[in-house]
Formats: C-alpha cells, sequence, structure tokens
C-alpha cells in the first residue's frame, strides 16, 4: 500500500468525520472553516464556525452584512484581518460571481486572504479535485516522512515540501485525503511527542528511522521580541457609557473598535478641563481626577508584546475634533460585548460589568 492508501485506511477508521463544516460540506462553509483554520487549532474554531454560519449561513449574507458584525463574531479568535478578508472576499464572488465560490485554484487566489494551501484546500474539500495542500500540520508531517531539514517558512524548505506534499497526493478522494493528511498531523504527528507507533505510514518514516522525529522540522531561528507599552483610557460619561474608538483598517486590531489610547486622548483634546466631569463624584472617584489604574495585562503579537496599562476618567463632554466623528463612539458595556474588541479589552470591559453588577 502507498502512502495514499495506508492513510486513507487509517482515517477511515480514526480520523475526524464529525467536523461541524464537515456534516453539511458546502463551498461556502468549507471556505469560511479554513480561513478560520489558518493558524488555529480545529477545537477552538468550532466553537466560533457554529455561531458565525447561523448568523451568516450563506455568501449573500455576509456580503450584505456590516462590518462591524462580522468582526464582533470574531472577537477572539484572532488575527482580524482573516475576518476583513472574507467580508471582503464574500463581496467580490457575489459581484463577480454571482455568488458562487469558484472552483478554480487561481480564481480563489484572486480572492483576499485566500493563499495557495487555503485555495487548494477549498477545491478538495468542496469540489473534491485534487489539489495538494500544504499547512502547517502537513509542513511538519512532509519534513518528518521525507527527512527534510530546515525551517520550512524558507523558501527552498518550502519548496521542497511542496514536492513532496504533491508526490503523495493520490488522484481520487481528493476531499477524504485532504481531510485525512490533515488529521494525521494533528493527532499523531504533534509538534511535541509523535505518536509514531499508531501512525499508519511510519514504516517508511525517513525521520523515524533515523531516530529524528523530534528534531524535524527544524525550528524557526530564535528572535527577540520587542517589548512596547501603551495606555488605554477608560473614559465615562454620566451615563456610566464607555468611550471607544474604531481602530485604522490596517495594523494591529485593525477595524475593531478599541478603548483609545492616552496619546490619542491628549491629540484629540479629551482631557482638558472643558470635557473632565465638574462637580460631581461619579465611578467611585473624585471629579476631575484619574481613577485608580487598573492592573496591566501583556499580549502577544506575532512581531512583539504589548503591554496594556490602564486609566479611567470621567467625561462631561466629547471635544469639538471628535464629537461628529463616527469612529468614536459611546457605549454601554452591553453594546460593547456585541461589537468587535480586541481579545484584552473584551476581558477588561467584562471586568467593569462585573463589579459594576
Amino acid at each position: 500500500m502507498d502512502f495514499s492508501d495506508r492513510l486513507l485506511h487509517w482515517w477511515g477508521q480514526h480520523g475526524r468525520h464529525d467536523l461541524p463544516w464537515q456534516i453539511l460540506r458546502t463551498p461556502y462553509r468549507v471556505w469560511v472553516s479554513e480561513i478560520m483554520l489558518q493558524q488555529t487549532r480545529a477545537e477552538t474554531v468550532c466553537r466560533y464556525f457554529q455561531r458565525f454560519v447561523e448568523r451568516f449561513p450563506d455568501i449573500q449574507t455576509l456580503a450584505g452584512a456590516e462590518l462591524d458584525e462580522v468582526l464582533a463574531l470574531w472577537s477572539g479568535l484572532g488575527y482580524y484581518a482573516r475576518a476583513r478578508n472574507l467580508h471582503a472576499a464574500a463581496i467580490i464572488v457575489v459581484d463577480q460571481h454571482g455568488g458562487k465560490m469558484p472552483g478554480r485554484i487561481e480564481a480563489l487566489e484572486a480572492l483576499p486572504g485566500i493563499g495557495r494551501s487555503t485555495a487548494a484546500a477549498i477545491v478538495a474539500q468542496a469540489f473534491d479535485r485534487r489539489a495538494t495542500i500544504l499547512d502547517g500540520n502537513v509542513k511538519r508531517l512532509m519534513a518528518r516522512h521525507a527527512g527534510i531539514d530546515g525551517w520550512p517558512g524558507r523558501g527552498p524548505v518550502q519548496r521542497l515540501l511542496w514536492v513532496q506534499a504533491d508526490a503523495r497526493t493520490p488522484d481520487e478522494r481528493a476531499a477524504d485525503y485532504t481531510q485525512a493528511v490533515m488529521d494525521l498531523g494533528a493527532m499523531l504527528c504533534r509538534p511535541r511527542k509523535p505518536a509514531c507507533e499508531q501512525c499508519p505510514v511510519a514504516g517508511d518514516c525517513a525521520a523515524r528511522a533515523d531516530r529524528r522525529q523530534h528534531e524535524l522540522p527544524s525550528p524557526r531561528p530564535r528572535r527577540h521580541l520587542p517589548e512596547r507599552s501603551e495606555t488605554f483610557v477608560i473614559a465615562r460619561n454620566r451615563q456610566a457609557e464607555v468611550l471607544l474608538v474604531r481602530r485604522p483598517p490596517s495594523g494591529i486590531w485593525g477595524g475593531l473598535w478599541c478603548l483609545p489610547e492616552r496619546s490619542l486622548m491628549d491629540e484629540r483634546s479629551l482631557m482638558d478641563e472643558r470635557c473632565l466631569m465638574k462637580g460631581s463624584k461619579r465611578l467611585d472617584g473624585p471629579a476631575n481626577e484619574v481613577l485608580p489604574v487598573l492592573p496591566s495585562i501583556r499580549h502577544a503579537f506575532t512581531h512583539f508584546r504589548l503591554e496594556l496599562q490602564f486609566e479611567q476618567l470621567c467625561l462631561e463632554q466629547l471635544s469639538d475634533a471628535v464629537a461628529d466623528d463616527q469612529d468614536w463612539r459611546w457605549m454601554t458595556l452591553d453594546q460593547a460585548a456585541r461589537s468587535g474588541l480586541p481579545q484584552p479589552i473584551r476581558t477588561v470591559l467584562e471586568g467593569l460589568e462585573a463589579s459594576r453588577a
């Protein structure tokens, strides 16, 4: 039996067959799941996927939705550019493809947020056509089975991995094989403690033969993540609403609602005497004074670590610079909870809600 025969035999008995996007397999649901699965474990995606497709059951509904609502349902899943690209791609599919997901890799790769491996996964899973994938699990599996040294993020190494992955992809049962090779990487050929004794293709695995399964694939070269610090302001008014600002579409937390940074508050003159509340004691602190600082939060991004510090204050009104700006908005804590928020900001606001209760 060749690689794919052994793998498919194992998958038939031990693979995952009840993932929500498998139960009702449509091109739309496959696409949404593949975008969510980028850099996110299937166990986590399952929780978000079901809620997302209940609200947006088809491409037309997603294309017609407000981006705020899409981001709100994505909140906590991370890598928010995926949600923005998903929404943008849905609009393109409706406008240019009659609301039907294209079935060709080239057409899929032209859509925002879809790269070579994701396009191939959609073609294989949704249309059952032969296509070679190379996601993180498959890179690890191929590096071990073919004995390929080097960090998979390097171009020459990745090209070798593509060759090996393509050589093992069968002409038939594309949807089953694609799920099977992902399952093998996720369930047995794990980053740590690979279960080689249970692996259906261990007999000709180069890494196992050389006892190098714990060395391959080669790790990413170590790099120092720079540390940053930023102060965010929890500003509330007499109605106990919290002031949020929409972040720019690009950059970290792009398009999400967020607490304003202290530097931005200063820039927009939101901390002058005209704006600060006078003559009353609100929010358990004296007026015109910055309220006690909340504990800081540390959050890791791909390229740096951020320490989020917080100040609280009471605002009488907004400055003229932002009063009519739709990207600045007072929200109740309930409204904020239903909006697209970065997870650290959501955690802080949930803590305020809990203390209010």
